[in-house]
């Protein structure tokens, strides 16, 4: 990778892609990202404070640990990246937002926090979402497929209508939660009975 304390010297960049970038630890306040695609970059432990991200990609990137404190997403994508340990509630989002504003596709997501997020439609597909908190948001229309929820939380969360085909190992009370119209494969629902308290026999 290169090494670079901080290329981003400007306050705006428009359809950029920045590539194989270090940049691990950086502090970014008050930048704009509009249809920038970044591939390779090593964004751990980074502050992105007040930034915007609009139509953007991070391709195989690594943001664990990033603080998003103020900042703004809209049609991001995230693709093959490692994005853990990241607490999205504390970023800006917006009561407008007409689809997801961020996707993730087969990514490392484990140890983050959704707590009480209004996300409908979010895309998180073919990720490891190992113990990360879902309790308390709306979810609906989400895209949870082929996604690993081990140790994941849900609790009063809005999850109607949401896509778990192919997913594993997710806990949900069927009772302090929102399933209606949800979509579950038949062998992985058999979870869903746990808070019944029943036994099940061959």
């Amino acid at each position: 990778m290169t090494t670079a304390i901080n290329p981003f010297a400007e306050d705006e960049y428009w359809s950029k892609t920045f590539t194989d970038l270090d940049l691990s630890g950086v502090q970014l306040s008050g930048k704009e990202f509009d249809g920038c695609t970044f591939k390779g970059c090593n964004f751990s432990d980074a502050t992105f404070n007040k930034c915007k991200f609009v139509d953007c990609e991070f391709s195989h990137c690594n943001l664990s640990v990033i603080n998003i404190a103020y900042s703004k997403f809209s049609d991001v994508i995230f693709d093959e990246c490692k994005v853990i340990g990241v607490n999205w509630s504390n970023a800006a989002w917006s009561s407008l937002s007409l689809s997801a504003p961020i996707k993730f596709h087969q990514c490392i997501i484990n140890d983050s926090s959704f707590y009480g997020l209004s996300l409908t439609e979010i895309v998180i597909e073919q990720c490891r979402a190992i113990n990360v908190d879902f309790r308390e948001g709306d979810f609906s229309d989400a895209n949870f497929s082929y996604t690993d929820f081990s140790g994941s939380l849900f609790h009063k969360t809005n999850l109607s209508r949401a896509d778990f085909s192919e997913a594993t190992d997710y806990d949900i009370d069927i009772y302090n939660n929102i399933i209606k119209g949800a979509k579950f494969c038949r062998l992985e629902a058999v979870r869903l009975l746990d808070s019944l308290e029943v036994e099940l026999v061959d």
